[in-house]
């Protein structure tokens, strides 16, 4: 029997892990077992384990406060990488590690596949991308894997539990009108399909660098818009830019993955973003039937 070692475990894609994954093969570990950015303590508690595979779901991933605060970026998304890819190695574990769309610098405007150059433009996007090449630079057996535009039941724990759905329906309940980036483009990800993948992709022993997303594109406007028509939400919903937007930190404008890896092993059997997207509502009780 296999045993996961599930790093973030009560966060977002965490939470969705530790329901895909046979409940007898998981470790799961939350900040108060594991910091990553401890070197000892997370030798100890990996060789303690001794596991099979550890996913690691931790990051620092607010994009504007990373531009704030690049200390705290690189010491969670890089070195503390560096500490569990160390520990991966003595313990002789398989290292999943979540990685970004925002390695790219989002002007080729068509799909990013996994043999295209990153070049990040953000302090989250390069300590992300420090991160991918501490564990391809320590380790022979590890999936990196790059998605975009998570959204989960549990909620984004650094975001205080919501996401981007959830911001839309109550702030839409909040006003008469909303404006949405509509010059964004990406590949909307939910985190049980995403968690789905994972348990199924770790198991192969194809190591490696992979994007795995929902199928298909669309603007955050867009997204923003097919929320409310699913759940029949009337509000006036208006397209603005990310100039206008004014966000502190730069983001892609084109930042679609395409899950070309996974198209090669026959495993692209990800739902069209919409499709999930209906499941997810469905799920959170936002639908009917």
């Amino acid at each position: 029997m296999n045993k996961v070692l599930i790093i973030g475990a009560d966060g977002q894609l965490g939470t969705d892990l530790t329901k895909v994954i046979p409940k007898k093969e998981i470790i799961p570990l939350t900040i108060k077992d594991i910091d990553i950015t401890d070197e000892n303590l997370t030798r100890k508690v990996v060789l303690k384990h001794s596991p099979d595979f550890i996913i690691n779901t931790a990051a620092c991933h607010n994009v504007d406060e990373c531009e704030d605060n690049d200390d705290k970026a690189f010491k969670v998304n890089a070195i503390g990488v560096k500490y569990l890819a160390l520990a991966a190695k003595e313990s002789g574990g398989v290292l999943v590690h979540i990685s970004t769309d925002y390695v790219f610098a989002g002007d080729k405007n068509e799909p990013y596949v996994e043999e295209d150059t990153p070049s990040p433009k953000t302090v989250y996007g390069i300590s992300k991308l420090a991160g991918e090449y501490y564990v391809r630079y320590l380790l022979n057996k590890y999936f990196v894997i790059r998605t975009s535009g998570l959204y989960g039941v549990a909620g984004c724990l650094g975001k205080g539990r919501t996401n981007f759905v959830e911001n839309m329906l109550k702030l839409a309940k909040q006003k008469d009108k909303l404006e949405v980036v509509g010059d964004q483009i990406v590949s909307p990800t939910y985190t049980l399909d995403l968690a789905r993948k994972i348990n199924e992709l770790m198991r192969t022993e194809k190591y490696g660098l992979y994007h795995i997303t929902n199928n298909g594109q669309c603007s955050w406007y867009e997204f923003a818009k097919k929320i409310f028509e699913l759940t029949g939400t009337k509000i006036k919903l208006e397209k603005t830019t990310s100039a206008d937007f004014k966000a502190k930190a730069w983001r892609p404008l084109y930042s679609v993955l395409k899950n070309k890896r996974l198209e090669d092993l026959g495993m692209d059997d990800l739902r069209l973003w919409e499709d999930a997207l209906q499941a997810y509502l469905r799920e959170k009780g936002h639908l009917k039937g």
